[in-house]
């Protein structure tokens, strides 16, 4: 298995797991490797020291080199502030439901009491953000990657 980086158009960086750089361009010309952020399509491949994965799982590490590999993985994904982000949209897309254009009607069902209180998430112009916001009704647009909205695999 070679694990690549790769990086879309707009500078978005990741790992791709490919059984060999000939699979790897050959997903890329169809399209079938997307940027797990903005669902980008248009991904190269970044200059990186080469790597094989060739251990079929923990059991054939040795138990002093897993449990260093596992640190090592835990300490770089928590000072890589796109992945912190990728997570935590993940982590809202599965704690909120979608209303999609109804987000003004729905938040403001909530906030008057018509409705029970639970975390929605959906689709607002400009306009109707700020005029929530003058009603009292507490919302924050955010900007969420596409790759938190589907399965990566």
């Amino acid at each position: 298995m070679k694990v690549l980086d790769l990086q879309c158009e707009q500078g978005h960086a990741f790992e791709g797991w490919f059984a060999s750089e000939n699979d790897f361009v050959d997903q890329r010309d169809r399209s079938l490797i997307q940027c797990p952020v903005c669902a980008d399509a248009r991904i190269t491949k970044k200059l990186s020291a080469p790597r094989l994965n060739l251990a079929s799982g923990r059991g054939d590490l040795p138990e002093s080199s897993a449990a260093t590999s596992s640190v090592a993985l835990d300490a770089t994904q928590a000072l890589d502030p796109m992945a912190a982000w990728f997570q935590m949209s993940r982590k809202l897309m599965e704690q909120t439901t979608d209303v999609g254009p109804r987000f003004a009607e729905e938040a403001r069902k909530i906030h008057y009491g018509e409705v029970p209180e639970h975390a929605i998430r959906g689709q607002a112009s400009a306009k109707e953000t700020r005029e929530l916001l003058d009603e009292g009704i507490p919302v924050m647009p955010l900007l969420l990657p596409e790759g938190a909205k589907g399965s990566l695999q």
